[in-house]
C-alpha cells in the first residue's frame, strides 16, 4: 500500500515539470519574419497568454518584417490562426454528396533559426478535408 501512495506522488509531478519544461520552452524568443497572408502589407496586433497565470502580451506584428517573438506565441501564429471553409458539392442527381472543408490561414511566422520541426511544425494552410454526407 506504500509503495502505491508512493508511485502516485511521482507520478502526479510528473505533469507539473512537463508543464514548467514547456512553459519556459514557450517563453523562448525566435528570429523570424511574419507574413500576414489574409491582409498582405497590413498590420496584425493581438493580445496572448498561454498559461494560467500569464499577463496577456500584446504583439503588433506587420507583414513581410523581421521580428523576435517568443517560441509560444511562434507556434500560436503557425497552427492556431485559421479559419474554416465549408461547401456542398451536389451529384449528378442534384443531391448534396459531400461536404467539403478547407483551412485558411491567416498568417504565419517563418523561422530564420533551426527549430526542432516537432515543436514547430505548421499546419498546411490548403488543408482539405471530405466528408460523405
Amino acid at each position: 500500500m506504500e509503495e502505491k501512495k508512493q508511485t502516485s506522488a511521482v507520478a502526479s509531478r510528473k505533469p507539473k515539470q512537463n508543464l514548467q519544461f514547456q512553459r519556459e520552452k514557450d517563453k523562448e524568443m525566435v528570429k523570424g519574419i511574419f507574413h500576414y497572408d489574409e491582409v498582405p502589407g497590413g498590420d496584425l496586433a493581438f493580445y496572448y497568454s498561454k498559461y494560467k497565470g500569464d499577463q496577456p502580451q500584446r504583439y503588433k506584428l506587420k507583414d513581410g518584417e523581421v521580428c523576435t517573438i517568443p517560441l509560444g506565441v511562434a507556434k500560436h501564429l503557425n497552427k492556431d490562426c485559421w479559419y474554416p471553409v465549408h461547401a456542398h458539392v451536389v451529384d449528378a442527381n442534384g443531391k448534396n454528396a459531400y461536404k467539403v472543408g478547407e483551412r485558411k490561414s491567416r498568417c504565419h511566422f517563418q523561422s530564420l533559426e533551426f527549430i526542432d520541426p516537432e515543436d514547430f511544425s505548421s499546419v498546411d494552410p490548403n488543408l482539405v478535408t471530405v466528408e460523405k454526407v
